[in-house]
């Protein structure tokens, strides 16, 4: 089991930056990759961004240039830096573990910016 905790959102205003947090604990060696998905209200679950073990990462087109995500491998912990905020970037944000047969999810973080 992987057990996943976000932390980070909150509300802002449009053009400014949030740092969303997602902490892993449990069963974590053999996690394939870490990806931050967001849910708006009444849209389907979007892949945000994702970073593999070797540090290769992928983004959606919508925060391409704006979003960044990393991982600190010692504090077992994956972020996601937002900047330049938009109305549209409002959801719930969820960490999600990959293995090999098995994703983890956490319980989301809510993301609002006001315009």
């Amino acid at each position: 089991q992987v057990h996943l905790v976000e932390s980070g959102g909150g509300l802002v205003q449009a053009g400014g930056s949030l740092r969303l947090s997602c902490a892993a604990s449990g069963s974590i060696d053999f996690i394939n990759s870490m990806r931050w998905y967001r849910q708006a209200p009444g849209k389907q679950r979007e892949l945000v961004a994702t970073i593999s073990t070797s540090g290769i990462t992928i983004y959606a087109d919508s925060v391409k240039g704006r979003f960044t995500i990393s991982r600190d491998n010692d504090k077992n912990t994956v972020y996601l830096q937002m900047n330049s905020l938009k109305p549209e970037d409002t959801a719930v944000y969820y960490c999600n573990a990959v293995r090999t047969y098995s994703n983890y999810w956490g319980q989301g973080t809510q993301v609002t910016v006001s315009s």
